[in-house]
């Protein structure tokens, strides 16, 4: 699993005119997912995604995580975070998994960072031509990739 954390003061996923998932100060996750995820990447993502520690506390100092400060978190679908530029201008989308595989998983992260979090976690649809708005606070935007564990 690939991601991209940004830290929001406000986001929101639009699909077909209909907003379907927003939240307020909390993480923005833009989720890739490949055909090698395993239940191992999803548990250890979620558990670091929730306690990432890049907000700020009393002395203005990244030290508390989305969990400490009842943040949100809005998950997307992104299947573009496995895009290979390796060759010519258009990128190759072979390494992310195909939906029949994608979205169980996607299904189960959400799961995974509801409990994790113990809330519920807006997102988008699957597969849909989505509009995603957000105001970057910071900005702080964190990449991981669970093949790596950094």
């Amino acid at each position: 699993m690939r991601v991209v954390i940004q830290r929001v003061t406000k986001a929101s996923v639009t699909v077909e005119g209909e907003i379907t998932g927003q939240i307020n100060h909390g993480l923005l996750v833009l989720l890739g997912i490949e055909d090698a995820d395993t239940e191992e990447d999803r548990v250890w993502l979620s558990n670091k995604i929730v306690n990432l520690r890049i907000f700020n506390d009393e002395q203005g100092v990244m030290n508390r995580s989305v969990l400490e400060i009842g943040g949100g978190i809005l998950l997307v679908s992104q299947f573009t975070l496995h895009a290979s530029t390796k060759k010519g201008n258009r990128p190759s989308y072979i390494k992310a998994s195909k939906p029949d595989v994608a979205i169980p998983i996607y299904e189960k992260m959400k799961l995974q960072l509801a409990k994790d979090l113990g809330k519920p976690i807006p997102c988008g649809i699957f597969g849909a031509d989505m509009k995603v708005e957000l105001l970057n606070d910071g900005p702080v935007t964190i990449v991981i990739d669970t093949k790596n564990k950094e």
